[in-house]
């Protein structure tokens, strides 16, 4: 797979319109879809915890909206690879709990002097070299780490709404077994006319309303920078930037870090006096958007990344509209859609990270890791495995000088 898909980079420019197939929107829809309808809560506790006012909160929402948009747009774009990104949602966890200590305008500060950090270490290639050093088992063992959970979550929401999740895992595998490129389209029309069904749809209070992006007057305090900076930065590029660069590389992609990580801190240091704490790669959505379902053939998968950029716009144009859509939704059936839409992205994981003998024990101890939601100092359980399976295969591996 990894040979096949370096093979199709690079290949010269190619009409998007005849590359762009249902199959690729839908992943995108899908991608969109999860991205919204759990993390969007975490940035609203976020704002009620730094008593920011409606328009500052809707500002938020347009900014975050808008920059992953347009950077999963033009990066998919010109490197013809499924880029995909989002805010950050370990930063947005952190800031539930340090908001509240500064005002908005100093948070404003922390947030441009994080972007300004991000942009330079991210042209500056110095990030990319330091994840060239990881050995590609252990990158897939973290990037089945990370899938795993919601493999398990698709089946538990049987338990939470049995005809919802129950229509969604059938019509998987039913349609898998005639057209595994539509398999999860059938599953996510199944699944929302089970939920029709049995009235699970909620879009009471869903009006249509245009947002309108506010302007913040940075202030530049020394403790917000140290309080929401400094962590802002570690927790976007260990928990953000290096899974989602590890997702592109386990599905076979090699697109220049420089551009990638550079080119999100730079669209987060433009729209941080409107609210944007930080775009970055993501991993989990991004790896719905690399597979097969997107696309049989490597080289047409990115654009389900330019449709993840224009549904992205789309929400930002909107405020709150089709937030309040993609939260109506029920827990199963995302949980669940989730869930089939990941599987063949978590038999890449699982297979690249056993393919090497050798590395195969610190590619379990990185999965173990990775999969048991470990957090240490504010940084998730992915760049835990990493650190932990390095260990591993340092020990293990590194000859030892004969006497």
């Amino acid at each position: 797979m990894t040979e096949e898909v370096l093979a199709a980079q690079g290949t010269g420019r190619r009409p998007f319109f005849s590359d762009a197939s249902l199959s690729s929107f839908v992943a995108a829809l899908i991608a969109v879809v999860v991205s919204y309808s759990g993390p969007v809560v975490i940035v609203l506790t976020a704002a009620q915890a730094g008593r920011l006012t409606p328009e500052q909160t809707t500002s938020w929402l347009w900014a975050i909206s808008i920059g992953s948009g347009i950077t999963c747009l033009a990066l998919s774009l010109v490197t013809k690879v499924p880029v995909i990104t989002a805010w950050s949602t370990p930063g947005a966890a952190l800031l539930v709990t340090s908001m509240g200590h500064y005002s908005y305008a100093s948070a404003i500060g922390a947030f441009l002097v994080s972007a300004l950090a991000i942009t330079l270490v991210g042209f500056s290639g110095v990030f990319g070299r330091l994840m060239a050093y990881v050995p590609d088992a252990l990158v897939s063992a973290m990037l089945a780490g990370i899938l795993f959970s919601f493999g398990v979550e698709a089946f538990r929401a049987l338990g939470q709404g049995p005809l919802v999740a129950a229509a969604v895992l059938v019509g998987y595998v039913l349609a898998k077994r005639y057209s595994a490129r539509y398999a999860v389209p059938v599953a996510l029309l199944l699944g929302v006319l089970a939920a029709a069904v049995s009235g699970r749809l909620d879009f009471r209070g869903v009006t249509l309303e245009l947002a309108s992006p506010q302007w913040t007057t940075p202030v530049f305090d020394v403790a917000a920078v140290i309080g929401i900076g400094v962590p802002l930065f570690v927790v976007t590029m260990a928990s953000q930037n290096a899974p989602g660069l590890a997702v592109l590389h386990a599905s076979g992609y090699r697109p220049g870090d420089r551009l990638l990580v550079g080119g999100t801190g730079l669209t987060s240091l433009v729209l941080a006096p409107f609210g944007c704490h930080a775009v970055n790669l993501a991993a989990i959505i991004a790896a719905i958007c690399t597979g097969e379902e997107s696309h049989p053939d490597p080289r047409k998968r990115y654009p389900a990344g330019v449709f993840c950029g224009l549904l992205c716009l789309a929400v930002g144009t909107f405020g709150g509209t089709l937030i309040g859509v993609f939260t109506g939704l029920p827990k199963e059936l995302v949980a669940a859609i989730a869930g089939v839409a990941l599987i063949g992205a978590l038999i890449t994981g699982l297979s690249g990270a056993m393919a090497t003998p050798r590395d195969r024990e610190a590619a379990a101890v990185t999965f173990l890791v990775t999969a048991s939601g470990l957090s240490l100092f504010g940084i998730g359980s992915a760049f835990w495995g990493l650190v932990f399976g390095l260990f591993t295969h340092v020990v293990l591996t590194v000859r030892r000088k004969t006497p």
